[in-house]
C-alpha cells in the first residue's frame, strides 16, 4: 500500500509542477486535463500526508518512552496515535480502490411502470418524486426531458437528468426492478397488491467521452408534444424522436420549448445511451460484471421492495432493511445508498486482497 501511496504522491507533485509551465498554461485542454487529474488525487494525498505525520509522531512518542519523566505522557500519546493510524489505514485502503471514471458525472435516469397496470405507473411517479427530492436534498438539480403520464396518475415512462458533482456515484446502484407492496388507491376491495417499476441509470456522456455518431445513421421524427400541457410542453410540432438505426436505440425529448432545444437534448441522451451500450458490451467481452459487484444493473433484476403496511424498505442485493419507508419515499435515501457504497467497497477490498 505504501508503494502505491508514494507513487500517487509523486504523480501529484509532478502534476503540480506541470501546471506551472507556460506551455501547459497556454493550452486550455492540457490545463483542464491536468487540473482534473490533480483534483482526483487530492483526497488521497491529503490523507497520506496526515498518515506520514502520524507515523513520525509515533516514532517520537516511542523515543519519549525512554525518558522516565515523560513515560506516562508518551504512553497516552502513543495510544491516541495508534488509534489514528488504524483509522487512517482504513481510509487509505478505501481511497486506493480504483475509482469509477464516471462517478463525478451527471446521471440520466429512466423510470417505467411495469407489472401492475395503473398502480405500477403510480409507483413509477412515487419513485420519480423520491429521486428528485433526494436530488434537492443533495443540492442537485434535475431536468425532465420526456414523460408519458399514466391514465390514473404517475407515469408509464419518465426520463430525466440529475445534475450535480458526484450524482452518478450515488445513484448508479439504482438500476433494476423496484417492487411495491400496498393497497392501491385504485383497489376498491382494499386488497394488498404487488406492483413493479423499473429504473435505468446511466452516466451523462459529456465532452470527456468520445462517441462517434454518424448523421447518416439517424432517423429524426418531429411531432407534436403531448403531456400535461401548461408552460412545460409546447403545442407546436416541437417534440423530437431520434432513432439510431445500427443499434435500434430510440430517444425522445419533448419537454423543452423548441424543436432545436429538444433535438440538442435528445442527442445528449443518445450519446449517453450509446456509451452505456458500449460499456456493457465491453464488460461482457472481458467477462466482468457490469458496473459494480452489487447487482448487474439490468432492468429485470429485482433489487428492492417497498412494503407500505410495514413501513419497510429492503434492498435484496445486500440484505439491508430500514423501517422508515415514509422518510425514504420523501427522499431520505442516504442510509440505503451509504449501505450500498460501503458494501461495494468491502467487496472490492476483498477482491483486491484475494
Amino acid at each position: 500500500m505504501i508503494e502505491r501511496l508514494e507513487a500517487t504522491l509523486q504523480k501529484y507533485n509532478e502534476l503540480q509542477e506541470e501546471l506551472t509551465k507556460p506551455d501547459v498554461l497556454s493550452d486550455m485542454k492540457k490545463t483542464k486535463t491536468y487540473s482534473k487529474e490533480l483534483a482526483s488525487l487530492e483526497e488521497v494525498v491529503t490523507c497520506y500526508k496526515r498518515y506520514k505525520k502520524v507515523l513520525e509522531d509515533i516514532e517520537s512518542a516511542k523515543e519519549m518512552l525512554q525518558d522516565k519523566e515523560l513515560e506516562e505522557m508518551a504512553k497516552e500519546e502513543l495510544s491516541t496515535l495508534e488509534e489514528e493510524k488504524e483509522k487512517l489505514d482504513g481510509e487509505l485502503e478505501v481511497l486506493l480502490i480504483p475509482k469509477d471514471e464516471n462517478d463525478d458525472k451527471n446521471v440520466i435516469m429512466e423510470i417505467r411502470g411495469a407489472a401492475g397496470g395503473d398502480e405500477a405507473n403510480i409507483f413509477a411517479g412515487d419513485l420519480f418524486r423520491m429521486y428528485t427530492r433526494y436530488a434537492e436534498k443533495k443540492g442537485f438539480t434535475y431536468q425532465v426531458y420526456n414523460s408519458v403520464e399514466g391514465t390514473a396518475g404517475g407515469y408509464s415512462q419518465i426520463e430525466f437528468m440529475i445534475k450535480g458533482q458526484g450524482a452518478y456515484s450515488l445513484l448508479k446502484y439504482e438500476s433494476g426492478s423496484h417492487r411495491v407492496q400496498r393497497v392501491p388507491v385504485t383497489e376498491s376491495n382494499g386488497r394488498l397488491q404487488t406492483s413493479t417499476a423499473t429504473v435505468l441509470v446511466m452516466p451523462e456522456a459529456d465532452d470527456d467521452i468520445e462517441i462517434e455518431i454518424n448523421p447518416n445513421d439517424l432517423r429524426v421524427d418531429i411531432y407534436r408534444s403531448s403531456g400535461n400541457g401548461g408552460q412545460g410542453v409546447n403545442t407546436t410540432d416541437s417534440a423530437v424522436r431520434i432513432t439510431h438505426l445500427p443499434t435500434g436505440v430510440v430517444v425522445t425529448c419533448q419537454n423543452e420549448r423548441s424543436q432545436i432545444q429538444n433535438r440538442e437534448q435528445a442527442m445528449k441522451v443518445l450519446k449517453s445511451r450509446l456509451y452505456e451500450l458500449q460499456e456493457q458490451e465491453k464488460a461482457e467481452k472481458e467477462g466482468n460484471e457490469r458496473r459494480s459487484k452489487i447487482g448487474t444493473g439490468d432492468r429485470a433484476e429485482k433489487i428492492r421492495t417497498y412494503n407500505y403496511p410495514q413501513n419497510r424498505v429492503t434492498d435484496h442485493r445486500i440484505g439491508f432493511t430500514t423501517n422508515s419507508l415514509d422518510r425514504v419515499m420523501d427522499g431520505a435515501l442516504d442510509d440505503v445508498i451509504d449501505a450500498l457504497i460501503q458494501e461495494d467497497q468491502k467487496r472490492m477490498l476483498r477482491g483486491e486482497s484475494e
